[in-house]
This record gives structure tokens, sequence and C-alpha cells, in this order.
């Protein structure tokens, strides 16, 4: 436990005695890292949530916490505005907290919260096609978010969903025929409900060139199976490249034939969750907020989308998940809804389940919208966007703006090499921090921590930021939005830029000064590329 965990852990259980409370609301302990320092180190609201409950004004609370609450690292503790807790820390704290990072290294940044056992279940694109723009946003959420509960001690699967069942796979059969027909002469003209895209002319192409036109000679199945297998291993194949690499791929046929759908089915119905109509089997799902009742098993006999999500909900628990999270596209708003409801009526809303919901995707070259259509065969590939901008601008240009707002991809500043640029922005700062350790360590500065003491106010407002890796990373763990991780490493990125051309560490005659300013380069250093890390970027040696 670090330096900032034992005091708020002490201010903690200060509270809770102090008040008489044995369940304390959560409450904010932040390091602020204003550089001015005016809301002192940290800052606390706990005063103003204990109000109502405690029926006194936050300001009487706040000041009898001031007055009683002790403790050697904090110098001294002030109230502002209408309740607000600020703490500044003593030199002490801050000599600590270095030694801290130094010695614990990337283990200072975890928790010791509880742990559980996640599914995450995201990008999951059908078969069909390639990766399309939008996709590549719920990919690198999912895979971030992924990174960071993995790092703080959940045990995590990252979960790729393949729906191999079904009309579209037939669908997708027959439309690559026609184009195999087509490849050889044939006067074969695709269906408008086909898939038109140019992926499946050059797949055609490929498989004619190899088996000729005898290879016509197949089952409907045959096709339907072939162009599915190579799809997804252009999609697998994608993926690899864009840093993302799964724990399970797993199949939504084999639901259907381990039986578990049809399993499922029947208990919703011993439950009496399911009634007959017009031949189908159909699921109340009304009763769990959903707009209207969804059918479960077609008067054929066929199961439906509905009844294979019952078993893969209970797939995953019986594969050991305790916090199932899946991560879609907004359109997919009614069908998140849905699945909660399955949720309930199968009785596992004892196992946390979240949708997370992200927004569309636009890219723009100048001021030019480019707009895409999957099937029409007029999309803009995942492929495309990483082949022109690279791994690394793709990933965190997706992933810095929140899930739920919508994302416009720059393609003219995704190509900047320039401070404009967040990835170029926030990698020189690695590089410029890299740069300075290697030039100081040929003038004979040798890393030695007996400087920590020797911190100032600049100093030490850039230990507080790199300090604050805690705090984002257990709040993403609350909130499941990655995007704090990117924004917070442009802030990192930021504060060091500006404290590099403000202060000088070779050339400097305050000796004790300058080595101190070189410890807090060489955490700059470490917590970068840690947060590149987690974010799946490079390091890059040189720029």
């Amino acid at each position: 436990m670090n330096l900032i965990n034992k005091i708020y852990q002490e201010f903690h259980n200060f509270i809770a005695q102090e008040f008489n409370i044995k369940e304390l609301p959560h409450f904010t302990f932040e390091l602020n890292t204003n550089p001015e320092n005016v809301f002192g180190d940290t800052s606390s609201n706990i005063a103003m949530l204990l109000a109502k409950e405690l029926k006194k004004s936050p300001k009487d609370i706040a000041n009898q916490i001031i007055e009683k609450f002790k403790n050697k690292f904090i110098n001294k503790v002030e109230l502002a505005g209408p309740g607000f807790l600020n703490f500044f820390l003593t030199n002490e704290a801050f000599t600590q907290l270095l030694k801290e990072l130094e010695e614990f290294k990337e283990e200072f940044f975890k928790n010791n919260g509880k742990k559980f056992s996640y599914n995450i279940e995201f990008l999951s694109a059908n078969p069909t096609g390639p990766i399309h723009l939008g996709n590549g946003r719920g990919g690198i959420i999912g895979d971030v978010l992924g990174n960071v509960l993995n790092f703080l001690g959940h045990k995590v699967t990252k979960e790729y969903y393949i729906n191999d069942a079904g009309s579209q796979i037939q669908k997708l059969g027959n439309s690559f025929k026609i184009r195999c027909e087509q490849a050889i002469g044939m006067n074969s003209t695709l269906p408008e409900e086909s898939y038109h895209g140019e992926y499946l002319v050059d797949l055609a192409q490929e498989y004619i060139k190899e088996n000729g036109k005898s290879g016509l000679d197949k089952p409907e199945e045959f096709f339907a199976e072939y162009a599915k297998n190579k799809i997804l291993g252009q999609i697998k194949d994608t993926l690899i490249e864009y840093g993302i690499f799964y724990d399970e791929w797993f199949s939504e046929k084999s639901l259907h034939e381990s039986g578990l759908v049809i399993e499922s089915i029947k208990e919703l119905t011993k439950d009496g969750f399911t009634y007959e109509s017009e031949g189908a089997v159909w699921f109340k799902s009304t009763e769990f907020g959903d707009d209207k009742d969804r059918v479960l098993l077609r008067a054929n006999g066929e199961p439906t989308y509905v009844a294979a999500d019952i078993a893969y909900m209970k797939s995953k628990i019986e594969r050991g998940a305790n916090f199932m999270i899946m991560i879609l596209g907004h359109d997919h708003h009614s069908f998140a809804q849905r699945l909660k409801g399955l949720q309930k009526a199968i009785n596992l809303d004892n196992y946390p389940f979240e949708i997370i919901l992200y927004q569309l995707v636009r890219m723009k070259i100048g001021e030019k919208q480019l707009r895409m259509s999957k099937r029409s065969g007029s999309a803009i590939t995942l492929e495309d966007v990483i082949k022109t901008v690279g791994k690394d601008v793709a990933r965190f240009f997706y992933l810095n703006k929140k899930a739920d707002a919508q994302l416009e991809f720059d393609l003219d500043l995704a190509l900047k090499q320039s401070d404009e640029n967040p990835v170029f922005y926030i990698q020189y700062a690695y590089v410029r921090s890299k740069s300075i350790l290697e030039k100081t360590s040929q003038e004979g500065f040798k890393i030695d921590y007996k400087y920590a003491e020797y911190l100032q106010d600049d100093e030490k407002s850039l230990l507080k930021n790199i300090s604050k890796l805690q705090d984002i990373l257990n709040t993403i763990e609350r909130s499941h939005q990655t995007h704090l991780l990117a924004n917070y490493v442009i802030e990192l990125a930021t504060n060091f830029h500006s404290f590099y051309n403000k202060n000088r560490i070779i050339g400097l005659d305050d000796h004790n000064l300058a080595m101190a300013r070189l410890l807090i380069v060489d955490q700059i250093n470490r917590c970068l590329k840690f947060c590149f890390k987690l974010l799946g970027i490079s390091a890059p040696e040189k720029m």
C-alpha cells in the first residue's frame, strides 16, 4: 500500500469513527495536479456527502474534520467553497512518495480491492466481411479495458463471439457462390440483399484460380463455410495488426451443437417465461422491460438469436466468469435492454453484467465526410485505417473520447508529424525524457534517490501527476471508461513538456536540485512507457 493509500485509509477510518458511520459512501480523495496548487495537494468531498445523513452543514462537518484529523504527512487542511477539504502534504510526504515509486515501480499503481473473473466480449463483427471503420472503436475499448483490469489483478478473458450460425452465413455462402460463377464467366446476378463487397470478388477469383470450374461442384453449405473461414482468417490478421489478441474465439455454432440453446429454452418454459403463438415459442420479454416479446423458437423449429443469447450468457458463467462485459455499437440499445431482461429471467442477475455502448465513428479528410456501407462494397475497413495511419495512431484516435460521444476521425490530423497530433505529442514526451536520461548519463549523472528530499514545487507537481495514475486506473476499474487513460497520458505529456521548457538539469548550478529533477524525469519516462503498454501503443526509441 503506497503513501496516498495509507493516508486515505487513515482518513477513511477517522471519518467512520468520528461520525459513528459503519458504511461510508464512496468519496473522492484525489491528487490535484493544478500547478498553482490552489486546491491543495489532494482534496475530498466527504463533508458534502455526509451533510444529509448527519443533518449538519458541510462547512460544520469540514471544520470538525480540520480540527481533529491529524496525520504526520499532512501539513495543513483548508476549507474551500461549500465544503471541500483541501489537504497540503509535507515535504517528507513527497520524498516518501518518490521513493515508493522507485521501490514498487508498476506495483505502486495497484490496489487491494475485490477481484473478479471478467469475460469481456468486444468487436465480434459477423464473419461476413472485413472489419469496418466503426468496429475499431469497440475493439480498442475492450482491449484496453482488459489490459487495465488484468494489471489490477483481475482474471480477464477477452472474447470474440463468432456469429457463424443463422441466415447471414447462408447469405454469405450464396453471395460467394455467385461471385465464383461470375469468376468463370457465368451470367449470374447478385440479389439485392446479398453481400456486394469487392472482398468476395477477390476471394472468388482466388478460389477459382486454385480449383477451376470443378470447384463449383460443391454443396451449398461448402461455400458458406469456405467464405466464413477465409474472412474470419482475414479478421484475425487485421486484429493482430491492430494489436488485439483474444483469449477465446467462441463459436455460436458450438452453442447449438452442444444442445445448450434448446436446453435454455426448456428452462425458461419451465419457469413460466414462454408461451406459444402461431406455432412459435415466445419469450415474455416485455415483463423485463423490452418493448415487445421475442421469438425463441420459430415455427419451423429453428432457434433465434435471442435463444442463442441465453445459452451464451450461461456458457460464460459455466466457463468461470463472474462479471460479464459486452461492448456494442449504439444501434444495439434495444438489444442491450433485452439481454438485461434475459439475465433476470435465467437467474443470473447476481452476476454483474455491463453493456458499454459506443457511438458512431465518422472519418473526414479536410472538410469531406467519408461514408461507408459494408453490404454495398464501399466500406472503409479497419485494415485500411491501420495501413494509412499506423497501429499506434489508429488505437489512440479511437480511444481518446468517451464511448457515448460521437467520434470524428480526422485523417489529416492523424497523418501529421507534429505536436498537433496527440500520438506524436505523447510519444515525443517519452523520447524526450529518454534523451535527457541518456545525455545526463553521458555527463556523469547517476540516478540516486537520496536526492528525493530536494524536490521543489515544479517537481512536486509532476510527481503528483505521476502518482495520479493510480486514481485513473481505479476509476477505470469502477466505471470502465477507458478514454480516461488516453486523457491522462496527454495531460502527463503536456505537463512534462512544460516542465522541460522551464527547467534545466545539465548546467544547473544547484546540483541537488538538478539530481532531484533527474529523478522526476526518470519516473516520467517509466510512467509513459507503462501507460503505452496498457494502451497497446509503442514506445519509440527515436523520433
